[in-house]
Order: structure tokens, then sequence, then C-alpha cells
């Protein structure tokens, strides 16, 4: 008997969950001067520069430096309430770590928080962020980490995380999300549409999951200050796009038949049906669709005669 499995699919730039009206969907390309599209830079401004002929922002996360933020306030407050999503393309030039090191960051934090005084990455005092984070590989032979990391209201941590060093000169899209009242953080960094790794690891230090658990105003592109005990991070590198949706742009996803599924679209996506046997190769069964802002259907072309699991795939053109 054929087997179906509908899954929430991060891919391409990011996905997932809304009704039938227009996710929240903020999309920075570089395209532009972000500095006179509401950007602003608190901390070192000569740690971003927008180039405009690449059409990206050149970023030195240095460590030694003051806490400094190249960062886009959203308007509004995400909680634990709310499903959101963050994708970010993001392409390391070099990333050197001294002693223990440290780490670059890319997210969501609370902007009231992050300018304290008080506000220390290296020593676990940093409420309220939900980010992308890398680590390089350190002078103690400790791996590289890739983190999605969520920390509450109180400075408590929970991450998923994997051991990919992210290669100089390689464009990697990083992809984050946040289920509605989940007290958790998921992700994958995919290069060249594949997924490379889904961040297989988790530690959790007891995030709380009640109303007021985060709270999440602003987007950033974060160069944290190091301990002050030389374990420190140097690395350049290009964010070429960032983007945040909320709510998510798949929602309420049915099983209709073999190889056929429906789900709430939005239009400003474009929609796959992929499908894999094993969870270990997933390929398109279907020509991408732009979302008609109500519920959609995509039909497999050529379902297998035994089992196959199938997971829609959303790409921000």
């Amino acid at each position: 008997m054929k087997k179906i499995s509908s899954l929430l699919a991060l891919a391409g730039l990011f996905v997932s969950l809304a009704a039938n009206c227009s996710a929240d969907t903020v999309v920075e390309r570089f395209s532009t001067d972000p500095l006179q599209n509401g950007w602003q830079i608190f901390g070192n401004t000569n740690l971003f520069t927008w180039n405009s002929t690449n059409q990206n922002l050149e970023v030195t996360w240095d460590s030694t430096q003051p806490n400094s933020y190249f960062y886009l306030p959203l308007g509004k407050t995400l909680s634990i309430t709310d499903s959101f999503c963050v994708a970010i393309n993001l392409q390391l030039n070099d990333a050197t770590a001294t002693g223990y090191g440290s780490e670059l960051g890319i997210g969501l934090l609370n902007f009231s928080a992050a300018t304290n005084s008080n506000y220390s990455r290296a020593f676990g005092t940093l409420p309220n962020v939900f980010e992308f984070d890398y680590f390089p590989p350190d002078e103690f032979n400790d791996p590289a980490s890739d983190d999605a990391t969520l920390v509450d209201a109180t400075a408590n941590f929970y991450f998923a995380y994997g051991n990919l060093n992210l290669n100089s000169g390689v464009t990697c899209q990083i992809l984050l999300l946040h289920q509605a009242n989940a007290a958790a953080i998921s992700g994958e960094i995919l290069t060249n549409g594949q997924i490379v790794t889904s961040l297989p690891f988790v530690y959790s230090g007891s995030a709380t999951s009640d109303s007021g658990a985060f709270q999440l105003d602003t987007l950033s592109i974060s160069s944290y200050t190091g301990d002050g005990f030389g374990d420190n991070i140097l690395a350049h590198g290009t964010v070429s796009k960032i983007a945040i949706a909320s709510p998510l742009p798949v929602q309420a996803v049915q099983n209709l038949a073999p190889g056929q599924v429906q789900f709430a679209s939005d239009t400003n996506w474009l929609y796959t049906l992929e499908q894999t046997p094993d969870f270990q190769n997933w390929s398109p069964t279907t020509n991408s669709v732009f979302g008609n802002g109500t519920n959609l259907i995509l039909q497999a072309t050529n379902p297998p005669a035994d089992k196959s699991f199938y997971r829609v795939r959303a790409d921000l053109p």
C-alpha cells in the first residue's frame, strides 16, 4: 500500500504555513542601498558595507569589537504563539577562531535587550534571540558548529546543530523555522538547492513555553563581542539575501489521494511537490507553480507503485 507523508519543507529560500491570505513577508536582496530602505547600524559601522555592484552586504564579524548590528525593525513583535521563518543567503570568504572561538550571528533579536550594556553572547546573558550561529573550528581541535539558536526571555537556550564547515566562496541558503507554540527551533543549510545538513543534534536548556517566552522585534546581522579572554572570531563574508515570513506560506496540508496534496497557499510563493522513498534524496514530481491565495492542489506526475513520501517545497522568487 502506498504511504504518503506531507512534510513542511524548508527549501530554496524558505517556507511555509499561512491561511488564505498573504504571509507578511519581508525580503532584502540588497539591490538598492539598504540604509535607504529602513536598515540601520548599531555599534561599529565599519563592519558593514553595501556593495552596489555585487548587490550584497559585505560583513566583518569581529568579536574584538563591541556588539554591532546591521538591523531592520520589524514593526511588530513575534512571540512563541507565532509561526515564522528566516532565510539567509550567506557566503563566507574566511572564518578564523582564536582560543575557543566565538560565533557569527544572523537572525532575530529583541533590540532593547540586544543594546543593553550587560548583553553578552559570550557569557550567555542574551535573552530573546532566534538566529543562525556559526562557530569555525577552534585552536583546541573542536569542530565547526552550525547552530539554529533560540534563547528565551530568561536566557534559557535551545539549539539544533551540526558540524559542517562553511567553505569559503560557497553560497549557503540557511533556513530557520519556528512553529507556533513550540519552545524549539529547526533549520537546514543548503547549497545549490540541495540540503547539506538538517542540524541533526539538539541541545535544550529547558526553554519555557509560556506566551512570554520570547519577544523578537528586529531582523539583524550580528557581530558579537567576545569574552575578553582571547576566545574570538574574525570572519568576512557577504549576505546577498535575507528574509522573514510570518505567518508561514503553507498551511492545512491534506492528502487527498496517493500522490495528491492540497494546502493553503500564498500568491507570493512558488510551490513544488517533492517525493522520496527513503528521506535521503528528494526529487521534484511536479512543475513549480505559483500559489493562488487559497487551496492549491499538487499531483505527482509519476507516483511509484509501492510507497513514497511527499513534501511541499516553497520558494520565494
